[in-house]
């Protein structure tokens, strides 16, 4: 199929770097996004300034306040306002590949992107890219690799070849439901490891919280109906390893805030805020003990300390690790 054109819905940092990804690879792309200023930043001084500071846009990216028709779609809105963007394009979406990049689950459906999509737009065809990337990477050409998972392998091989370029590489998987889970539940550990760090707890209890956190996953993943497998790969422990061990992690940063005391209202928005709640009645849902994920919620809540949730996590009854 022709993939010449691709059409990056989102015109943040996150939008921007997959548009400069795809430029990179060779693609013609029309970034779309709401902001007058951002749009014309891009088109006149190839910069966006608010979200990528210098870093230069490619020449091969347009940016436009209207969605095109093209080849293929890319949607980097965040998670939660997937459905009412799509709801506004969906004209454009019907029968046509959607890329979906944002990392997180509907609060109130306990949808997951994908499923998001199909009740919006059934003839669109879903793909779910995600891995350990960050957009000030993707954008400046560092070298990044990412899982892109699809229904079916041969389209979804087509369209990781497309936006493949010198520092983009996808790895194309069939286990969609796995790399969508895994995308969305990193987040929430994401916010447990950063506590941890805001606390003063040490390397330690990150190190600890960090795996433990890939054995909860890990099982919460497979009771949903996702592939171990596809927990050992980038999506998943490689994912979850970056946002749960960098500053440049909001969601991370997010937990620091948690950890030193700071009130969850009082903090920037992060994805692992919004789907914490939901991975929490997913869990209960499959009856998946998930400790950790519980542990979030109550840090969330802001009725208990990071140190207290620590001391009870440590004093669970002891078992054997395998």
């Amino acid at each position: 199929m022709p993939l010449d054109h691709v059409a990056v819905i989102g015109a943040g940092a996150w939008g921007t770097g997959l548009a400069q990804a795809a430029a990179m690879a060779g693609r013609r792309v029309t970034l779309v996004g709401r902001d007058a200023a951002v749009i014309a930043d891009i088109n006149e001084r190839r910069r966006n300034s608010p979200h990528l500071g210098d870093i230069v846009i490619d020449p091969g990216i347009q940016a436009s306040r209207e969605v095109p028709e093209a080849d293929l779609f890319v949607l980097a809105v965040p998670a939660q306002a997937s459905r009412s963007v799509l709801v506004e394009i969906a004209s454009r979406l019907r029968g046509m590949p959607v890329v979906l990049s944002a990392k997180g689950l509907e609060a109130g459906s306990l949808k997951r992107q994908s499923e998001i999509l199909h009740e919006v737009v059934h003839e669109a065809k879903p793909y779910v890219l995600s891995g350990p990337s960050f957009a000030a990477d993707v954008a400046a050409g560092r070298p990044t690799a990412v899982t892109l998972a699809g229904d079916n392998a041969e389209l979804t091989s087509e369209i990781a070849a497309a936006l493949a370029g010198p520092t983009f590489r996808l790895y194309a998987a069939d286990d969609l439901l796995g790399v969508e889970l895994a995308g969305a539940l990193k987040n929430v550990y994401a916010l447990g490891c950063g506590a941890v760090e805001g606390a003063g707890l040490g390397a330690s209890a990150r190190a600890a919280l960090l795996a433990r956190a890939f054995a909860e996953l890990t099982r919460l993943v497979v009771a949903m109906g996702g592939s171990a497998s596809t927990l050992t790969g980038l999506a998943g422990l490689g994912d979850l390893t970056l946002s749960c061990m960098s500053a440049q992690s909001r969601n991370y940063r997010t937990g620091i805030a948690l950890g030193r005391g700071e009130s969850a209202e009082g903090i920037g928005l992060a994805e692992g805020v919004s789907t914490a709640p939901v991975a929490q009645r997913l869990a209960r849902q499959v009856g998946i003990d998930a400790p950790l994920i519980d542990a979030i919620n109550l840090l969330l809540g802001g009725t208990t300390t990071i140190n207290a949730i620590v001391a009870g996590l440590m004093a669970r009854p002891l078992k054997r690790e395998v």
